[in-house]
């Protein structure tokens, strides 16, 4: 049994245990999967990811959870890029589609926002291989928090 590590858990409500160095940066998790943000602004926003074999799935193939994870953060980044620093929201829904595998190389996300209202972003995302081949679409809903914004 995994037992967690206590010192470096987050006390619930409190504070996180980093500080990211700019209101657009990737997190600790977004690190982990090896994301980087190649432009952000204007309410749009492309990361890029490598396929490494920590990232792949039983057969092989660059898991869909992390296309997932980077097609969200990628719609997160954009949003970033059109609220006040220090806004905060958070995802409520999202839909992705898968077209093709990825065996290797680099996948790239590009991100636009779109406001529908005072507290719901829409982001959409379209995931790429290093051919520049569509491989996945990812649609997402951000609420902004009340009183948070």
């Amino acid at each position: 049994m995994c037992r967690p590590d206590w010192e470096v858990m987050m006390d619930p409500g409190g504070d996180p245990p980093f500080e990211l160095d700019s209101w657009v940066n990737l997190a600790p998790f977004e690190r982990t999967l090896g994301m980087e943000i190649t432009e952000a602004g204007g309410g749009e926003a492309l990361l890029t990811m490598p396929f490494t074999v920590k990232l792949a799935q039983g057969m092989g193939l660059l898991h869909g959870g992390a296309l997932t994870s980077l097609a969200d953060t990628a719609a997160a980044m954009a949003i970033k890029t059109v609220l006040p620093e220090g806004t905060h929201f958070a995802t409520v829904a999202l839909r992705t589609e898968f077209f093709s595998p990825v065996r290797g190389g680099v996948v790239s996300a590009r991100a636009r926002a779109v406001k529908e209202d005072d507290r719901t972003f829409r982001g959409e995302v379209s995931v790429a291989d290093d051919s520049d081949r569509e491989i996945a679409r990812f649609v997402s809903t951000f609420k902004v928090a009340k009183g948070r914004g």
